[in-house]
């Protein structure tokens, strides 16, 4: 009797999706670059006579899982049978997390990625094979692991020595010298201009913005040719690094005594100090304002902003001034003027009196609101005479509201308005 011979299951062609990927770690800079590792492996495919469905190079790095848009791409096509073998340069092209490789091998386990071929290695749905693609995989994350220990400790370690780590201030300028690396130098075009700044603030008493503006009439631009924003002009004038100390990393709360050449001394800089505190005007909790995104702009259309100035009074206190303006949302060189809140309440007010009882909205609210207090003055205080009439006067009420009313009742009397709130030339309109 003759034994049928079992049949095997017929085994599925290999297409393969040629990924290559430049490494931004410091140890690959000498790898072959992404189009020469293309090349080699085209060469290595028509030599065996791959079938190279689809070429794919990616320059992002693959320490952490999930950042690199391509490499998801080729995973995710491998599990709709778009490929389901992967040629590469080497397996550390693939993956230097555990993240990464694990999804690979999961592929492999189900099924869908049958081969990963590398210039010298294949590696396929085998145990032996996917536990040293493991290995290596493993590998090229200890090499990262061991390398980020490496930087900082060599980072440290320049801190200690004086020399502070990354790009120097403005005012310096950093070493390109192999054999000085960390190292800056003042800048001879700007370092007495940063003097100067510290110089105006604490023995003339210059504001921040004041040392701004002076910025803007000298024209002074940094290294890169762009002038300085109010916000980095407080940076500079709180960094310690201008008188020889440094804290790194930033908040880290170790500092260092630096070997840079300082600009100024320490005694000025804590001058400074003092005068930014008695410059600077805290701002108010609050940014919430009454009349905002109710009243639009009658140049352009768009809505209307508001923004706070604060003023220091002799005594000590201070005064603040809203002022309402065009957002420009809808055109960046419109010229509407600003309005101050108390000239914005004035003609509000005046709007009031022309408009329709009905076109306020609340009349109905108002009524009811009086004769709750009605109800009130007898039921509790006892007072049986002189009620306040139900037909008060809606315009006064209203006014009443726009001067004296909390925030939220500004804001509800204007959005029960049923036409549209113009500001034109510190004038305000109703449109229909």
């Amino acid at each position: 009797m003759k034994h049928k011979q079992a049949e095997q299951a017929p085994v599925a062609p290999l297409k393969y999706c040629l990924y290559s990927r430049k490494s931004t770690e410091a140890e690959d800079k000498q790898a072959l670059s992404i189009e020469s590792q293309v090349k080699e492996m085209q060469s290595l495919a028509e030599r065996d006579h791959l079938h190279i469905v689809e070429i794919k190079r990616e320059a992002h790095s693959s320490k952490e899982v999930g950042q690199r848009p391509i490499y998801n791409e080729m995973l995710a096509e491998i599990k709709q049978g778009k490929f389901n073998a992967i040629l590469t340069w080497a397996p550390d092209r693939l993956s230097r997390n555990a993240g990464d490789l694990g999804s690979i091998v999961d592929l492999m386990d189900q099924g869908k990625l049958i081969e990963i071929k590398t210039y010298g290695q294949k590696f396929t749905n085998n145990p032996n094979e996917k536990f040293l693609l493991m290995i290596l995989g493993s590998q090229a994350k200890l090499e990262n692991d061991n390398k980020a220990v490496n930087v900082k400790r060599g980072l440290r370690t320049r801190c200690e020595m004086g020399w502070r780590p990354g790009v120097a201030p403005t005012g310096y300028l950093n070493e390109k010298h192999v054999d000085k690396k960390c190292q800056c130098r003042v800048d001879p075009k700007r370092g007495m201009v940063i003097k100067q700044m510290y110089q105006k603030v604490a023995d003339e008493q210059w504001s921040g913005r004041k040392v701004y503006k002076w910025l803007r009439e000298i024209d002074f631009k940094t290294h890169r040719g762009k002038p300085l924003a109010l916000a980095n002009v407080y940076l500079i004038l709180r960094n310690p690094f201008y008188y020889g100390d440094f804290e790194y990393p930033v908040d880290g709360g170790q500092w260092y005594t630096g070997r840079h050449t300082p600009i100024i001394n320490k005694e000025l800089f804590e001058k400074a100090q003092i005068a930014i505190k008695e410059h600077f005007i805290p701002k108010t909790e609050s940014k919430e304002f009454a009349f905002t995104k109710l009243i639009h702009c009658g140049y352009c259309g768009s809505g209307i902003s508001a923004d706070e100035k604060f003023k220091k009074l002799k005594d000590g206190g201070t005064n603040r001034h809203v002022y309402y303006h065009c957002t420009k949302g809808r055109n960046v060189d419109c010229k509407n003027p600003a309005i101050s809140e108390s000239d914005l309440i004035s003609e509000l007010t005046e709007i009031m009196d022309k408009i329709d009882l009905d076109e306020l909205g609340i009349k109905s609210k108002i009524e009811d609101e009086i004769a709750r207090f009605n109800k009130f003055r007898s039921g509790v205080l006892g007072h049986q005479q002189e009620k306040i009439p139900v037909d008060i006067d809606t315009r006064n009420y209203a006014k009443y509201l726009l001067k004296d009313g909390t925030l939220m009742e500004k804001r509800e009397l204007l959005s029960c308005m049923k036409s549209k709130l113009i500001l034109r030339e510190k004038k305000v309109s109703l449109v229909c």
